[in-house]
């Protein structure tokens, strides 16, 4: 459902929450600092604490065009990308958890029998919920698979890639398993389940999948050119959730900053929201605490990573999408940092991805560093942000190539040769570096996490690295 009334969080003033006004107007200057580096046109931001919001603003616009309309946080739908994994399915997950009906160690094949082959009968919701299931990453289920029923198959069939258990890799094609799992437990789609059981009761009006045409108008549109060969606007942005049918455990979740917000106040709530619960609050401490390595159940523990800035507790936890969108809470603060954006809507920036990871980072330390309670405060402030230096925002690389000729005259032939034959190997590329290049010819599904065991950093086990479709982190 879209376009019913509309309440969301009440609206309180930062000092009356105890946070720093003076320190959250860094917020705007970021923003608007990524807006005019041709990062993303608009983008709406809510910072919440202690149960209310507490800065709450659109900026830019919804689209490059000078009558472009404005955005806001109460009527701008943004396409959530890989939120989906945790506002939709993870959270489904999590109400049947609750009720019994799915055992976290319970087999992915006793409810899709379909789901066989070489070690699959070793996967558990667990695995999937902490992306060690030995599924990949993705493929491109949108060039082989004509209907959602084809592309739901494929999924099924994918063979692992690893030995469940023994290694990370993100993967939304683990997320797709557990949407499919859901589906066959709940007895209905997962739009609908999710729509019935958490977005209605909770007063979410403009979340859900699927958004109708009436609505097009609020939404920000996303790519410009994709594979379907046309601009989108009020259809899912990942090309596997569109072969799905729009409606994927990766990815297909519309929704606006202020729905967002009541979200992630129910979660620091205990599953609770006005009378209303959700989940119970011993199933959101288990899903919320660390499982295997940087990994929640379903979420990501904040680390400093994809994101999350360097100053949030180390219970926080939340998740970002490939569209520009991203959502940490933090518990020990009471405090929760939504940021939506559509950097990947014919963004100006040389690297976009790099803007809105620097912009990301900034505001969740900005949201942290104003927080004024005794047990929180951070007297000694950054001397510049990510968004002051903008590195490597729009300038264009210097490459080792081109530094190795500045240098060549400087150096012996011997050593020189020697730096040549460097320079010519190899070098992996960095996933925040090309995920907009690779946008066009590739699919919009799979995050390029490298894999590595469950443990941490890849180790002299650790299978070789495949060639994926990836775009990007999440």
């Amino acid at each position: 459902m879209f376009g019913g009334p509309v309440e969301g969080l009440p609206v309180r003033s930062p000092a009356s929450v105890g946070m720093s006004p003076e320190r959250l107007e860094i917020i705007d200057r970021v923003v608007r600092e990524g807006i005019r580096a041709g990062g993303f046109p608009g983008a709406a931001v809510v910072i919440g604490r202690q149960g209310a919001a507490v800065w709450r603003k659109g900026f830019g616009t919804l689209g490059w065009g000078a009558e472009s309309p404005g955005v806001t946080t109460d009527r701008t739908i943004y396409d959530l990308a890989s939120l989906t994994k945790v506002v939709a399915t993870t959270t489904a997950a999590m109400i049947l958890y609750d009720e019994g009906r799915l055992p976290l160690d319970a087999k992915v094949m006793e409810f899709l029998p379909a789901f066989e082959g070489k070690w699959k009968d070793e996967v558990t919701i667990r695995l999937l919920l902490t992306h060690r299931s030995g599924m990949p990453a993705g493929r491109d289920l949108w060039r082989i698979a004509r209907t959602p029923d084809e592309a739901k198959r494929a999924v099924l069939e994918t063979p692992l890639g690893y030995r469940p258990g023994r290694y990370f890799e993100y993967s939304d094609l683990g997320a797709d398993l557990l949407g499919m799992v859901v589906e066959t437990i709940a007895g209905m789609p997962l739009d609908a389940f999710v729509r019935e059981r958490v977005f209605n009761p909770l007063g979410m009006y403009d979340t859900g999948f699927l958004p109708p045409d009436s609505v097009h108008g609020r939404v920000a549109p996303t790519e410009v050119s994709p594979p379907r060969g046309y601009p989108l606007q009020g259809q899912v942005h990942d090309e596997n959730a569109y072969a799905m049918g729009g409606v994927a455990g990766h990815a297909g979740l519309f929704g606006t900053a202020d729905d967002l917000a009541v979200f992630a106040q129910m979660m620091l709530n205990g599953g609770v929201y006005q009378g209303t619960r959700i989940i119970s609050d011993s199933t959101v401490r288990l899903f919320t605490q660390r499982a295997a390595g940087s990994r929640a159940l379903g979420w990501e523990m904040a680390e400093g990573r994809h994101g999350a800035g360097e100053y949030l507790s180390p219970s926080a936890y939340g998740h970002v999408g490939f569209t520009g969108t991203s959502m940490w809470i933090d518990p020990q603060r009471n405090m929760f940092v939504i940021l939506l954006t559509n950097r990947v809507h014919a963004a100006r920036a040389r690297r976009p991805a790099t803007v809105i990871a620097d912009v990301r980072a900034d505001l969740a330390d900005a949201a942290a560093l104003a927080v004024t309670d005794e047990d929180f405060r951070i007297s000694a402030m950054p001397a510049a942000f990510r968004a002051d230096r903008a590195v490597n925002w729009n300038k264009p690389l210097r490459s080792r190539r081109s530094r190795h000729k500045k240098s060549k005259s400087h150096a012996t032939p011997a050593v020189s040769e020697k730096r040549s034959t460097k320079s010519a190997a190899a070098k992996p590329k960095s996933s925040s570096g090309t995920s907009a290049t690779k946008a066009k010819s590739s699919s919009k599904s799979a995050a390029a996490h490298a894999k590595s065991p469950a443990g941490g950093k890849a180790g002299k086990g650790a299978p070789a690295k495949k060639k994926s479709a990836s775009t990007g982190a999440h």
